[in-house]
């Protein structure tokens, strides 16, 4: 099993989690200051427009909203109205915030095609973390598309309070380290998880655009996708485009984040985010490595 599973790395390891339908207001509130008089309404509708996504720049304590091209006209009158006068800095990014869903070279189930992330270990044995959103595409996962299953969805989170999800492993005895494949035969050795920080310089690995890097712009941030609203997200100046979904984003040996979503391309550039992994191993109860 261990030359299988390198050779789902060689085709572009990645990891997962992606859009979190939540109801109710945002995670992050705007700023109060300066806010006399203020409708609340207007505003949690603001919150919740779709084609934005909300974050905090912890360094200036600014609210940062990235608005993509859908917000326009009456969408783009409320978003200005909402934040006028406070402490919010509006952002436009090219494209659409949209899931990255679609291709990658990695774990198949029924016609969906997504990617693995970071193998993880339970108390049952080996498993995959990856996104929540692609085990909408059934619970069987395997490593060729229509070949034998080889992992098994047990715990999924999408939409929700995140977007991540648990495959463990058909055979028990699979050996499946902790490790990023990069291509042409080099790996990234995964020994555990950390949480990521402002100004920090990442790189995420697609079975679409392959190695990437950037920085981290923000935290905990709110993505209203057209599919529902995620929260708990982390902000990044790393491209993406479709078929990366679930793609693993890493600093040195320490698992960060699984590619959620984002807008634009690796031509133009963009915005993407991503689920903390130390928040989805708390909530499914893993570990990297043994």
């Amino acid at each position: 099993m261990r030359s299988r599973h390198r050779k789902i790395s060689r085709g572009k390891i990645l990891a997962a989690a992606a859009a979190v339908l939540a109801a109710g207001t945002a995670a992050i509130a705007l700023p109060q200051a300066n806010a006399a008089g203020g409708d609340a309404a207007s505003q949690a509708a603001a919150r919740a427009i779709t084609g934005t996504a909300w974050a905090v720049d912890e360094r200036t304590g600014e609210t940062v909203v990235t608005a993509d091209s859908t917000v326009r006209g009456a969408k783009w009158d409320s978003l200005m109205a909402a934040t006028r006068g406070r402490q919010v800095r509006v952002e436009r990014t090219p494209g659409v915030l949209s899931l990255f869903a679609e291709g990658g070279d990695a774990i198949f189930a029924g016609g969906a095609r997504c990617s693995l992330g970071f193998n993880v270990t339970t108390n049952s044995g080996p498993a995959i973390l990856t996104a929540g959103h692609c085990t909408a595409a059934g619970r069987q996962w395997s490593t060729t598309q229509g070949g034998r299953p080889v992992a098994t969805v047990r715990q999924s989170t999408f939409p929700g309070n995140g977007d991540f999800a648990l495959l463990t492993y058909n055979n028990p005895a699979t050996n499946a380290p902790s490790a990023v494949d990069t291509g042409g035969g080099r790996t990234v050795a995964i020994t555990r998880a950390a949480a990521a920080q402002v100004g920090q310089q990442v790189s995420r690995m697609g079975s679409t655009t392959g190695l990437r890097s950037g920085r981290v712009t923000a935290l905990n941030a709110t993505v209203n996708y057209p599919e529902g609203r995620v929260t708990g997200l982390i902000q990044t100046t790393v491209c993406a485009e479709p078929g990366d979904s679930g793609g693993s984003l890493f600093a040195g040996d320490s698992a960060i984040g699984l590619t959620s979503g984002g807008s634009g391309n690796c031509r133009t550039g963009g915005v993407t985010f991503f689920q903390p992994v130390t928040t989805a191993l708390a909530a499914v109860g893993a570990r990297i490595g043994g």
